[in-house]
């Protein structure tokens, strides 16, 4: 085979991008309403704490002179009258400090009053200035670039979309889905089909069954003829006609040799025959089948088995190997002929068996076969596996490589994976790719030369695997053969079976599966390029296994994973592959196909019309980003840059010509917008791929110039400027982009873009004049600084807007006042960027050296004495104050406009490492050339800062709104830089006095926080002077850290309290921290703390009632009463409830420990909160007196509160607990009277209730209650009856029965009262609810089901009696505990109350007969329980019975002494005669016994034995006899035996249970004659011999 092409990997999947947004609005009104606020995504800010964040810096807003002062936007309070400008530290999107606060204090709130500036303007000072960060609206990050939201990129033909996303063809041409381009191209070879396939060929050759293809294209045909072609179609040769090979049958496999001179073809029949091409009269070699029967030791395939694979071994014409159908594969090797001598063959089998001669006797093999087969062939690398002759074989069970030189010998086996889907159709596919040289090494490995591969297939699972030749070892030797790894590479798992699988090239495979799918593989990633479907090529295939292998195949066993659900066709014979072509056999035709190439995909696209696809795909095959390999481009970038460059630039210039109607063929019909944006865009993405910008602009963009679309090109050319791609415009451009975006109003969007350019391209008099005019001061500042490294000139100008007057005279717009604002506002990021060494507005970091420079002028900007802005012109610069001195003009007018931005802008410059004082960073060279200003900025400091500003900030300039940002400024960096900054102390006092008197609470916080700030490095030398200070200033946190340093915990404390709310529960973690005994605090100062409470009371509890009710259990007991007293002056029961709640019912993680010792809650704190709780939580009340103990709690004094809530049976349970039974079950059956009056009022009013469903309701409610106290009323008996128990236990003599006459006791007048209650209210109101009772008296039919009602009713009855049942019970032997109620004598008692209240007692049948429903249902649980119980206890007798009458099965057949048979065969006739008469004795004795049960009788014979032991002797019986009792004494296991009697003269035998035999005469002559005659041996009770085995018990 010759070489493949050298492709390569394909890049990554395309990925689609379909981020969208509505395009920019061509009306400024649409595109911005009322001052649109851009704010750029991504940016990394949030807003703080609730607050919103507005952007008015950096030129966020864009004002314009047609804005109407009613338009105007938002912005701190600004309206057209009396503008205020907004704060430029809290408009720049600024962020966080990186320096954490000490106390974390909260965000201040409202700003202070604005200074009226000298024309009525007044700075807005931020919040937290120096907690921020300034930030530039522009964003550097290309993720936010806009060019999703660009025109351009709104249709589907974004640069990332993928290609088969981008056909835009009619319905009617292709199916949905499909690509213009075929797949393979597939050519028809009509001059071979004709001939072949036609009725005359197929009669004169036979059909065409196989083919294989070299240099020529061989066919073998069912009549055993092999047809030869040419690439014309020319029938070259037609072989076999007239030799014995047409006798041999059908060709079934064909081959030809590497040096394309010899065709190889196997028939049916087994015989295998060789033709030279040039002599193809004759066979050059014939290879016979052998009879195994004749010559079984010969090699050679079987007679009338078919030769399904056949090859040649490398370049020799006279080695093959082949396979059968039957699962053998042979080498046959020639030898050369001399003379007369004719050629041998030498064959050798290398795989499989021969069948069996005599299968019967054989052991059962699974049937197998040969599914695929190939030997390698021959690359043009040279590799040592190439003289190993490597043949792979595939079978249903294992892949088998063998080396067939110099010997056989198998190189590499491995099963069939798992991962194989069970059930599945049985399939089996391989081919090899030959080493081949690279064009280009390998990048990685540096290889000249691939390695070996060979893909397999089983089922629909595929696997490459690479062949590596490893080192030898030096024991080896060097003339060893190779030692060669087999290393599986990748896996790939198809939707469906696999039949066949080809290599197109050295990356590219062509995979057949089963039903005929072609797919296109690559190999690196094993990725699905391209797929066709080829059943309308009908590929020839045929049944060659299912014979063979049916047994593999499932039979109704779906549980077998290993079985297959079918046996597939062959189609090997039909699918091959050459130099890059695919041969198809079909029914009818043979046919070729080639892979469609990158150019021919292209030019599909072309030819339909769909230029926009044409050339994203093209700039995809450039980069690489799409299959390479599969499409015949190179790996190498440079070779396919090369190829891909001039048919992009020609398809882009075809496409404008074409959309613009230049083209002669071109219809002159206006092109669309969209169709325009797209163009432009991938016009734009093209030029960008290939980075050639001077075809983008001297050629397409002079298109969409004159055909005036200026704007669809600028607007597409936007993202690729915003992501960097594009960096250079020519000035023509760049002037149309100005005027385009200047014109539609997106000044801001213009800006950006200008940013992103390199400005050392610009005409910088062009851009200067365009930014100033459109007020784009960002752009301007970034030109400037990047093209000319001037950082002030432009700072000056945005100086003179801030502190320019406008004449008088001249009147001027508001949107004019507010736009120099605004453009002076961008000053101060812009110092914040370059002043830590960030690139503005992009962010980007500056080289360090020319960092240093920009800093050194800024600095020498603002902090010389000289007046740099007086040489400005534009603007006359007229100081605010008629005060003016010389020195640091620029400081002063910036401090002017907004100090508290300025001085926010130096917090973040003061942590750059600049103003550290050391600049070696700088070279000689520029240290030399450096200006006098630039010497002066390097050696300012934050020191000679610091000192300017403490000499420039002072009244009456500056006013206290404008000095306490300075304050603020120093006391928040002094900590930080200490060894850079020194200060006075009498200065810093003076700073100390400022920032408590502050001049607005707006600022109140910020204050606080620098205080703290400042007290972290300066001790002032008289704290406690400066108290009353901070008190003042209302500076809660400073105090208590001077009150902590002090160690003042009660003043402490009292600070919290003054502080209010705002702390939160600060004052209870300092309050259990001044009481906690660990802090070491005297009893003077721990009292101090408790007045401080006690004091605060009020405060301390309606803070969080139920922390303070933690704190004060925990660590001063002793002040709840002071807590409820102040809760009692608050008047708030619910606070109360829950202070009492959280100590009186503490959760487990509530309180802390350890819990001071405290002995008991005080009653009174119980009583209160009972008291409570029957008042707003009355449920609860039970639950909690449950906990409680005998004396916790005051009965008086809490029975009222729980009487008058109607917690009737919390109170009836407190009542029993003090021994007042009698009281009790009083109030309990004056409530139950209460319901019943209640239940049957409501049943009488039901008929005229508008609302049935509440009356029912309620009335389940009570019926509900009746249970409760019912079970309360049991709960209350019992209890006493128990109680009666314990007091009077009479023994069972002395117990005597009371007479029926005699008083009831106290216990059973309780039962009485319980029952008559609730058998009242149960008779009532079931008289009341059922009509049938009272005579059918239909005036009190209910509205409502009452069953239900009734039901539950007679279950409380039934309730209460049985549990009266229970407690006069009492279970046998516990006669002495037996109570004193008596069942009958209350059941008496109750009827005797019945009968006197009631003349009959025909009313009180329904209740009588559920009250004796309960002792029916005992009767009858207690006869099931006594039936169950019968019927167990007689089957374990049974079983007991059943393993007592098994015995034991002895050892052996011989006795233990004697050594004489026993029992078993040789024992004598005798044994079987006693054994008849045994079975007739058994037989009598049950039928004397007839009239009882067997059952019986075995257990009655069971037990009068004993243990079942006993020894019954037969002289007469040869059979084994049951055990006999041993004296009622146990000697191990040996006290169980059996004897057996035999009849030749040795007498009976006994058995033990250790299993061993003994004759009785053998075991007594033992245990007399011997030493052991007294282990265990003694007289039984009646007169006979127990025994033990002697050969246990001598252990």
């Amino acid at each position: 085979m010759s070489a493949a092409k050298d492709e390569a990997d394909a890049g990554p999947e395309f990925s689609t991008d379909d981020a969208e947004s509505d395009p920019r609005s061509g009306k400024r009104g649409e595109e911005q309403s009322d001052q649109e606020i851009n704010i750029p995504k991504g940016t990394g800010t949030v807003p703080h704490d609730g607050e919103e964040i507005s952007s008015s810096v950096a030129g966020d807003i864009e004002f314009n002179d047609y804005v109407q002062p009613s338009q105007s936007t938002d912005i701190g309070g600004l309206d057209p009258i009396s503008t205020e400008r907004p704060s430029s530290a809290d408009g720049s999107l600024s962020i966080p400090d990186d320096t954490p606060s000490l106390q974390g204090s909260a965000a201040s709130s409202a700003s202070r009053q604005a200074r009226l500036s000298a024309y009525g303007q007044s700075p807005t000072p931020s919040l937290r200035p120096f907690d921020r960060r300034f930030q530039a609206r522009l964003s550097t990050s290309p993720h936010n670039s806009p060019r999703a939201a660009s025109p351009a990129f709104l249709h589907s033909h974004s640069r990332t979309t993928s290609v088969n996303s981008q056909f835009v063809r009619k319905a009617e041409d292709v199916e949905p889905g499909q690509t213009p381009w075929e797949v393979v191209r597939w050519t028809r070879l009509r001059k071979i089909s004709g001939q072949a396939f036609s009725e005359v060929g197929k009669r004169s050759f036979g059909r065409p069954v196989c083919i294989a293809i070299s240099t020529s294209i061989a066919l073998g045909t069912a009549k055993g003829i092999i047809l030869v072609f040419d690439y014309n179609q020319n029938l070259k040769s037609i072989i076999g006609p007239g030799t014995t090979a047409v006798e041999s049958g059908a060709i079934t496999s064909i081959s030809i040799s590497a040096d394309h001179s010899t065709v190889a073809g196997g028939h049916a029949s087994g015989h295998i025959f060789t033709w030279e091409l040039a002599k193809p009269a004759k066979p050059f070699l014939h290879i016979p089948p052998v009879d195994k029967k004749r010559t079984p030791d010969v090699d050679g395939h079987v007679i009338d088995v078919a030769i399904l694979h056949l090859g040649f071994l490398g370049q020799r014409h006279t080695a093959l190997v082949s396979a059968d159908g039957k699962g053998m594969a042979f080498s046959h090797l020639t030898t050369r002929g001399m003379g007369i001598v004719a050629r041998t063959v030498k064959t050798t089998r290398i795989l499989g068996r021969y069948p069996e001669a005599t299968p019967s006797l054989a052991r059962q093999r699974k049937p197998s076969s040969v599914l695929a087969f190939s030997p390698l062939p021959l690359g043009n690398a040279e590799q040592a596996s190439d003289t190993m002759g490597l043949v792979a074989m595939l079978t249903p069970y294992l892949l088998v490589i063998v080396s067939t030189t110099p010997i056989a010998q198998t190189q590499h086996k491995t099963p069939r994976p798992k991962e194989v889907a069970a059930h599945s159709a049985m399939t089996a596919a391989l081919a090899w790719f030959p080493s081949v040289k690279l064009k280009i090494p390998n990048k990685t490995t540096s290889e000249t030369s691939s390695k070996v591969k060979l893909v397999y297939c089983w089922s629909n699972l595929l696997t490459v695997l690479e062949v590596v030749e490893v080192e030898s070892s030096a024991s080896s030797g060097a003339e060893g053969p190779p030692n060669l790894q087999f290393r599986p590479r990748s896996r790939w798992k198809a939707q469906e079976a696999i039949v066949a699988v080809q290599w197109l090239g050295r990356s590219v495979l062509a995979v057949l599966t089963i039903t005929q799918q072609l797919v296109i593989l690559e190999d690196s990633s094993l990725r699905e390029t391209n797929s066709s479907d080829l059943v309308q090529k009908h590929i020839y295939h045929v049944d060659l296994f299912s014979q063979q292998l049916n047994m593999l195949v499932e039979q109704l066993d779906e549980e077998d994973t290993s079985m297959h659900g079918v046996v597939a066709d062959a189609f090997y014979m039909s699918f091959r592959a050459y130099k890059g072509r695919l041969f198809l056999l079909g029914f009818n035709e043979l046919s070729f196909g080639t892979l469609s190439n990158w150019a021919d995909r292209l030019l599909a696209l072309m030819e339909e019309g769909n230029h926009i696809g044409a050339i994203e795909l093209a700039i995809s095959y450039y980069t690489g980003e799409v299959d390479k390999v599969s499409v015949g481009l190179p790996d190498d970038d440079d070779s396919r840059h090369r190829m891909v460059l001039d048919k992009l630039l020609e398809m882009m210039s075809a496409s404008l010509r074409y959309t613009f109607g230049k083209h002669k063929d071109a219809d002159h019909e206006a092109p669309s917008l969209a169709q325009l944006q797209e163009l432009a865009g991938v016009c734009i993405s093209a030029c960008v791929s290939i980075e050639n910008t001077d075809f983008l602009f001297d050629e397409v963009y002079p298109w969409f110039s004159e055909a005036n679309s200026h704007d669809v090109f600028l607007e597409a050319l936007e993202p690729f400027i915003m992501d960097d791609e594009v960096q250079v415009l020519p000035p023509t451009v760049i002037k149309d982009l100005v005027y385009q975006y200047t014109q539609k109003y997106l000044d801001s969007r213009l800006e950006e873009m200008l940013c992103h350019l390199d400005p050392r391209t610009m005409d910088l008099d062009q851009i200067n004049g365009l930014c100033k005019r459109n007020h784009l001061y960002d752009a301007l500042l970034y030109v400037w600084n990047q093209a000319l490294d001037d950082y002030t000139t432009i700072l000056n100008d945005l100086l003179g807007f801030a502190t320019a007057r406008p004449d008088p005279e001249v009147e001027v717009e508001p949107s004019a006042k507010i736009q120099d604002l605004s453009d002076a506002s961008k000053m101060f990021p812009y110092l914040s960027y370059i002043l830590t060494s960030r690139v503005y507005p992009t962010g980007r970091e500056m080289d360090e050296t020319k960092a240093t420079l920009a800093k050194a002028e800024i600095y020498h900007f603002f902090f010389s004495g000289s007046d740099n802005a007086a040489a400005n012109g534009d603007h006359s610069v007229v100081p605010r104050k008629r005060h003016i001195d010389s020195s640091f003009p620029n400081l002063r007018k910036v401090l002017d406009f907004d100090a508290p931005s300025f001085l926010s802008m130096l917090n973040e410059a003061f942590e750059d490492s600049f103003l550290n004082g050391a600049h070696d960073d700088l070279t000689k060279d520029t240290a030399v050339q450096l200006t006098e200003g630039q010497r002066f900025g390097l050696s300012v400091n934050r020191q000679r800062i610091v000192s300017i500003l403490l000499e420039v900030m002072v009244s009456p300039r500056y006013e206290p709104e404008d000095t306490i940002y300075l304050n603020m400024f120093i006391a928040r960096n002094l900590p930080k830089f200490p060894q850079f900054i020194l200060l006075s102390g009498r200065t810093l006092h003076q700073i100390l006095v400022g920032l408590c008197e502050y001049p607005t609470n707006a600022v109140a916080e910020d204050c606080q926080l620098s205080v703290e700030y400042l007290f972290s490095v300066y001790q002032p030398p008289d704290l406690q002077s400066l108290v009353p200070m901070l008190s003042k200033a209302g500076f809660f946190r400073v105090l208590r850290s001077v009150y902590r340093s002090e160690r003042e915990y009660a003043k402490l404390l009292q600070t919290c309290f003054d502080e209010g709310p705002a702390n939160g529960n600060l004052v209870f973690e300092l309050a259990a921290e001044c009481l906690r005994p660990s802090t070491g605090l005297s009893e003077t100062q721990m009292q101090d703390v408790r007045n401080v409470i006690q004091q605060n009371a009020g405060f301390f509890v309606e803070r969080d009632v139920k922390e303070a009710a933690i704190t004060i259990e925990n660590y001063a007991p002793s002040m709840h009463e002071t807590m409820l007293e102040a809760l009692d002056l608050l008047r708030d029961d619910d606070r109360k409830l829950e202070y009492l709640q959280t100590i009186l019912e503490p959760g487990e993680q509530v309180l802390e420990g350890p819990r001071p010792s405290i002995k008991h809650p005080k009653r009174a704190f119980i009583e209160l909160y009972i008291r409570l709780l029957c008042e707003h939580d009355p449920h609860h009340v039970n639950e909690y007196i449950d906990r409680l103990k005998t004396g916790d709690l005051r009965l008086e004094e809490v029975l009222p509160a729980l009487e008058s809530s109607g917690v009737i049976d919390a109170a009836v349970i407190l009542m029993a607990r003090e021994g007042k039974a009698r009281e009790a079950m009083s109030r309990l059956t004056q409530q139950l009277d209460t319901i019943e009056a209640a239940l049957l009022g409501l049943l009488d009013a039901a008929a005229d209730s508008p609302d049935v469903a509440n009356t029912a309701e309620a009335a389940h409610d009570l019926i509900a209650s009746v249970q409760k106290f019912t079970r309360v009323g049991i709960w209350l008996c019992q209890g006493q009856t128990r109680a009666a128990q314990q007091r009077k236990p009479q023994l069972k003599q002395l117990r005597r029965a009371k007479s029926e006459d005699e008083e009831l006791s106290v216990s059973e007048n309780l039962w009485l009262d319980l029952i008559d209650a609730v058998v009242k209210v149960t008779k009532q109101v079931t008289e009341t609810m059922q009509p049938s009772v009272r005579g059918n008296d239909k005036l009190h039919e209910q509205p409502f089901e009452t069953s239900p009602m009734v039901a539950e009713l007679r279950t409380v009855v039934q309730e209460a009696f049985t549990a009266l049942l229970s407690a006069t019970s009492v279970p046998r032997g516990n006669e002495a505990y037996r109570s004193d109620v008596s069942f009958l004598r209350i059941l008496r008692a109750f009827l005797k109350r019945a009968s006197a209240s009631s003349p009959s007692l025909a009313n009180l049948r329904s209740v009588l007969s559920t009250i004796f429903s309960a002792y029916s249902y005992e009767e009858s649980l207690l006869a099931l329980a006594n039936r169950l119980l019968d019927k167990d206890l007689f089957v374990h007798v049974r079983e007991a019975d059943k393993l007592r009458r098994r015995g034991w099965r002895p050892l052996g057949q011989v006795c233990e002494g004697c050594g004489k048979r026993v029992w078993g065969p040789g024992t004598g006739g005798f044994v079987w005669e006693a054994w008849q008469k045994r079975e007739e004795e058994d037989a009598e004795r049950l039928q004397r016994r007839h009239g009882t049960h067997p059952i019986d009788d075995q257990i009655t014979q069971s037990l009068g034995n004993g243990k079942g032991k006993a020894i019954l002797e037969d002289a007469q019986r040869g059979s084994a006899s049951t055990s006999k009792a041993q004296n009622g004494k146990e000697v191990g296991p040996a006290t169980d035996r059996s004897e057996e009697e035999g009849c030749d003269g040795a007498g009976p035998v006994v058995i033990f249970s250790c299993r061993h035999i003994f004759h009785r005469m053998c075991l007594e002559k033992m245990q007399e004659s011997g030493e052991e005659a007294g282990n265990g041996r003694s007289k039984g009770t009646d007169g006979g011999k127990d025994f033990v085995c002697p050969l246990c018990t001598s252990d």
